[in-house]
């Protein structure tokens, strides 16, 4: 599975887990388990909702995390791309320039030819 996947499906759970622990909790004090008095019974019941709180404050830090990852990784990705779309408009400059260059020693070399052709072409043509 992708870290994608696994992340958004353990986000996707968590929040039930914690709701069915609160509910649990909840039901395990409001029975009275243990002979506990009302004022206890209220202090487990707020510290179950603070637990559901910060649960729900961490699982909505760390959607804001994973979009940062997401867009990160979208943006070098793209960088990416720019990176080799400007080394490849490089090559292709530089093919250009060797070419060129290339063409241009062969003139050279056909022009010396032809001079000693007629050179040639002189001293035994005539």
């Amino acid at each position: 599975m992708s870290d994608r996947g696994l992340s958004w499906s353990r986000g996707r759970r968590l929040p039930a887990v914690l709701a069915a622990l609160s509910i649990g909790v909840a039901g395990v004090a409001g029975a009275g388990c243990g002979g506990s008095s009302d004022n206890s019974t209220s202090e487990a019941q707020e510290r179950v909702e603070k637990g559901v709180e910060e649960a729900k404050q961490g699982i909505e830090k760390g959607k804001e995390e994973l979009k940062k990852g997401f867009e990160k990784a979208e943006e070098q990705t793209k960088q990416g791309v720019q990176q080799g779309s400007q080394q490849a408009q490089k090559g292709i400059e530089e093919a250009k320039k060797k070419t060129q260059e290339g063409l241009e020693k062969g003139k050279q070399e056909a022009q010396r030819g032809v001079e000693e052709a007629e050179k040639y072409q002189g001293e035994y043509g005539n």
